[in-house]
């Protein structure tokens, strides 16, 4: 997870949410639309060798294992990828590591598949070709890519709170604790998104749901 500047880091963020992340998904307003993301991930990777990128607690890594030939899920943050580690997965095809997004080593090898839930918005806007450039560099020519993350919605998102010079967003959250963290949170459009995406994508697609956008693009 990259830093919130000023503000700590998200990977520290991540470590002390690490136990209550899927909180989340319990949203009985969101059950419509991840029920729908549940159907669409479950057979996405038919027999791929997929890199997962900030896979977190692993809740989208059982779901895409389950069409997938094999799954590399990344994490910056140890204790989210710990509670990832420790989940059933029955067709034995999940291995861990820690990896850094922004410089994915070679020892991880290369892949013919790549996914990254809900880490796009966390990306600095000025570090989205860095991040863009190590995750292509992990993985073959024609590689599926699809990534999935939030649509802002009033009266259920977090309220912003502020906006640097960058045009980076926050968001103040607040921990089981008591403790409230500034949280940097971009919620990008689809025409951003092409405008970025579109060096490096072939056959690109953008879907919308109420709470979740989901674009998917094979690797030039």
């Amino acid at each position: 997870m990259p830093p919130a500047e000023g503000d700590g880091s998200l990977v520290d963020y991540y470590r002390r949410r690490a136990a209550h992340y899927e909180a989340i998904y319990g949203r009985p307003e969101r059950q419509e639309d991840l029920a729908a993301l549940r159907g669409i991930f479950s057979g996405a990777f038919e027999d791929a060798a997929v890199l997962e990128v900030a896979a977190g607690t692993g809740y989208w890594t059982a779901v895409i294992a389950q069409s997938a030939r094999s799954v590399l899920a990344t994490d910056l943050a140890e204790e989210p990828l710990g509670i990832a580690q420790a989940k059933s997965y029955p067709r034995g095809n999940v291995a861990f590591q820690l990896a850094d997004a922004y410089s994915l080593p070679e020892s991880l090898g290369r892949f013919g598949a790549a996914f990254a839930g809900f880490w796009w918005s966390h990306v600095p806007r000025q570090r989205i070709d860095e991040f863009l450039a190590s995750l292509h560099a992990r993985l073959d020519p024609g590689a599926r890519v699809v990534m999935l993350d939030n649509v802002y919605v009033e009266g259920s998102s977090t309220p912003m709170a502020g906006a640097d010079r960058e045009g980076n967003t926050y968001q103040m959250r607040r921990l089981h604790d008591g403790s409230r963290v500034r949280v940097l949170k971009n919620f990008t459009t689809e025409e951003e998104l092409r405008e970025r995406l579109s060096p490096h994508a072939a056959r690109f697609s953008y879907r919308a749901l109420r709470y979740y956008w989901v674009v998917e693009y094979r690797l030039k």
